[in-house]
């Protein structure tokens, strides 16, 4: 075979596809483990920045563990407000959950402020503790924006009430527009607002910003210029998961001492574990 002919010219080619797919294959499963381990990592790192406990920016690991330390976790059913106990937290993935017809449930369109569809039936909370007492709470959010789904949390102060902060690990938004939520000054004016008036979620991203000394001041976050869907898609989503169809009736149980109530999970629980 002549090597500059088209025969030879498609083996050599053929033989560097193979080559090469082998050594992109061997890369993924030897690097899976450590991808699993740094996404982990990336969880913590947005929770913690999330609810204040670690600056924005990059951070090391054993800054990043050593601030987690400090966060008791534990899973929730949704409906019931309960603590499972027989669940891992470090283990359970809700999105996973979410995915399997058993573990979730489909969410009425009426109630779907979130645009989700489907939400697990079970999922993380975490505390942040000092001196054996909770001094806030974490929790997951996610709904839909305009090209992507956010996956966040929201930290509360102690009162359930109150909002320390929020923060998004994940999601596909616009640079510049929607993906302002990613702003550092647009985060930062959530502190100190209020979730619930007169018994209902009230918290929204309006159009345009907040007016100080106005009545509805506390429950408002200036919007996304040019990105009305992504701060519709925000408000959507702490409505929804903050309401009586998300942590709704744990937030009730924890504020009346009654979360902690013994909850077992079934067998088919126990495999919503591992990768996501």
């Amino acid at each position: 075979m002549q090597k500059d002919s088209t025969l030879g010219t498609l083996v050599v080619a053929a033989i560097l596809c193979v080559v090469c797919s082998l050594l992109v294959a061997g890369a993924a499963v030897s690097l899976k483990e450590r991808q699993e381990i740094n996404k982990e990592l990336d969880v913590k790192k947005n929770l913690l920045q999330a609810s204040g406990l670690l600056e924005p920016g990059s951070a090391s690991r054993e800054k990043i563990e050593a601030a987690y330390n400090s966060i008791e976790a534990s899973v929730i059913d949704l409906d019931t407000g309960k603590v499972v106990n027989d669940m891992n937290p470090t283990e359970f993935s809700q999105l996973k959950a979410s995915k399997d017809s058993e573990m979730s449930k489909r969410i009425s369109p009426e109630m779907d402020k979130a645009g989700i569809k489907r939400r697990s039936k079970f999922a993380p909370a975490y505390k942040y503790m000092k001196d054996g007492k909770m001094q806030m709470l974490i929790l997951p959010v996610n709904g839909k924006g305009l090209w992507s789904t956010l996956y966040g949390f929201l930290a509360l102060d102690t009162d359930l009430k109150t909002v320390k902060g929020i923060g998004f690990y994940q999601h596909g938004e616009t640079p510049g527009l929607g993906g302002e939520i990613d702003n550092v000054d647009w985060k930062a004016q959530w502190a100190g607002k209020k979730l619930f008036k007169d018994g209902q979620v009230a918290l929204k991203v309006i159009k345009g910003r907040a007016s100080k000394g106005s009545k509805t001041y506390d429950y408002q976050i200036d919007g996304l210029s040019g990105a009305t869907i992504t701060s519709n898609g925000v408000t959507g989503l702490i409505r929804y998961w903050m309401g009586e169809d998300g942590f709704g009736p744990y937030l009730k149980n924890l504020s009346n001492g009654t979360a902690e109530s013994a909850g077992n999970s079934n067998e088919k629980l126990k495999k919503a574990v591992g990768e996501s």
